[in-house]
């Protein structure tokens, strides 16, 4: 049943700020950059600015003497694998351009991570691009993929899970234990070298390597520019994200065909149109429409939630979100990461700028499903000065913390971070990339992808994308605060 504009304006005079708080985990914290009124940490090099002093986070942290990575005091990180330096079982380089990530349990006590390799068009652009391993290749022109790796009291194992797929970006994990990994492309056969049609979901199985072999696209779900996926595990439904612009991108639900009990491999039975692929369109407390989701300028706003079946999943001729009047969804830029927590979902538009109607360098917001509510928990303001540190900005990959609040991997201008978003409104650093890609007049810094917590909660993996390193790190981790 659908929530009507009418219903949700109604519910929202009755029950006043009730609608806006109602199930949430309160409003996240923002940056020192940021447009809410709320207290917020300080950059960890202007002493006694920080929240730390305070409980809240993990204290400044430490430069790196060999230029990697700059902790908290107390922390430590281990290189996990590192493109053109570690290799696959099978004797080829790691890939390059590690994103998106999960871990799972493995075998004997070890961990398996699915690492996404974001890496687009031809093979021959890339120096490391995921080897072709036989069985497991969709389209032997294109260079990604994802591969597997395990890691077992200090030995590291990887190999090739899926190849031959496109500009895989993030994607998400599943309830029953697979890796579902999203092609940020909408190439089809005959464009940069493919010789099949990308921009589709494909599922890899961490464990069984034989489920992963011959790989079909999930095209239930849609071809377009994906970014992230995230699983309901109450309803069945997936929730996806765009990060695509001219127009801005779309979020998207799939809900399954009745009777459909999901499971290992169970999505690459599904015919090409099965269940139903749908758009979101948010209307305010009003009933107003909203075109663009960077309307939204304060911290708490929440919009009833409708959706509209997309006419063309498959995009033959015209890009999903273009099959769309102004008017009929809403839209956002930098749709990115996503991850299942506290009942719903937590969703990553990066930033906005000239392209939306309001231009912020970054949200975050929590869907939930019950009550078909979307409200903004994270708010950035335009970053001044990105080259200064302290300042988030560009938030990207997500995870909910077993530890309370979000950590969100850093993906806007100059320094980058991980940092930590408590639940009542604080913000606090926990790593500092520092392999300056540029020059010391114009340092340049790699984004962070890929962050995710070991499965016992003890290790928080991450990675570098260029040149593709990913990261263990470890700590005196605690339970964070309120504020």
């Amino acid at each position: 049943m659908s929530l009507t504009r009418r219903d949700f304006a109604r519910k929202s005079a009755i029950t006043g700020a009730g609608v806006a708080l109602a199930g949430s985990v309160g409003a996240l914290a923002t940056a020192p950059n940021a447009l809410a009124a709320t207290e917020t940490d300080g950059a960890e090099t202007r002493p006694g600015h920080g929240d730390h002093h305070h409980g809240v986070g993990y204290g400044p942290l430490i430069a790196d003497p060999d230029g990697i990575l700059a902790l908290p005091a107390g922390f430590a990180y281990e290189i996990v694998t590192y493109s053109g330096r570690t290799k696959l079982e099978s004797g080829e380089f790691t890939p390059s351009n590690h994103d998106g990530t999960s871990t799972f349990d493995g075998p004997r006590g070890a961990t398996l991570l699915v690492n996404n390799h974001e890496l687009k068009g031809p093979r021959a652009n890339w120096e490391y691009p995921v080897p072709l391993t036989e069985g497991l290749v969709y389209d032997p022109a294109a260079a990604g993929g994802c591969t597997v790796v395990e890691v077992r009291r200090g030995h590291v194992a990887e190999w090739v899970g899926i190849a031959g797929t496109s500009t895989n970006c993030a994607g998400g994990n599943t309830p029953w234990g697979t890796w579902l990994t999203c092609e940020e492309t909408e190439d089809k056969a005959g464009q940069n070298g493919m010789t099949k049609d990308h921009g589709y979901v494909f599922e890899v199985d961490p464990e069984d390597r034989r489920a992963n072999r011959d790989p079909k696209p999930v095209k239930a779900l849609g071809r377009y520019a994906h970014e992230a996926v995230v699983v309901d595990p109450r309803r069945g439904h997936l929730y996806l994200t765009e990060d695509a612009a001219g127009p801005n991108g779309l979020f998207y639900r799939w809900v399954p065909p009745e009777g459909f009990r999901h499971g290992r491999g169970r999505l690459r039975t599904l015919a090409d149109d099965a269940g139903v692929l749908q758009a979101f369109k948010c209307f305010d407390s009003g009933g107003k429409f909203v075109d663009d989701l960077s309307r939204a300028t304060k911290i708490g706003t929440v919009y009833g939630v409708d959706w509209v079946d997309v006419p063309d999943r498959d995009a033959r001729t015209v890009s999903t979100r273009k099959q769309f009047t102004d008017g009929q969804i809403t839209r956002a830029r930098k749709l990115e990461g996503m991850w299942w927590g506290d009942g719903g979902v937590y969703v990553v538009s990066s930033f906005a700028r000239a392209e939306s109607p309001v231009q912020h360098d970054g949200q975050v917001w929590f869907y939930d499903p019950k009550r078909r509510t979307l409200t903004l928990k994270v708010l950035f303001g335009v970053n001044p000065d990105p080259s200064a540190d302290g300042a988030f900005d560009g938030p990207d990959n997500i995870t909910v913390s077993p530890y309370g609040g979000l950590v969100i991997a850093e993906d806007g201008e100059g320094v980058q971070h991980l940092f930590g978003a408590t639940e009542s409104g604080r913000t606090y650093p926990i790593a500092r990339n520092e392999m300056n890609m540029g020059t010391a007049e114009e340092p340049e810094y790699s984004e962070f992808t890929g962050v995710t917590f070991s499965p016992d909660g003890r290790t928080l993996f991450a990675n570098i994308q260029t040149p593709g390193i990913m990261l263990a790190i470890t700590g005196p981790w605690k339970r964070q605060k309120r504020g």
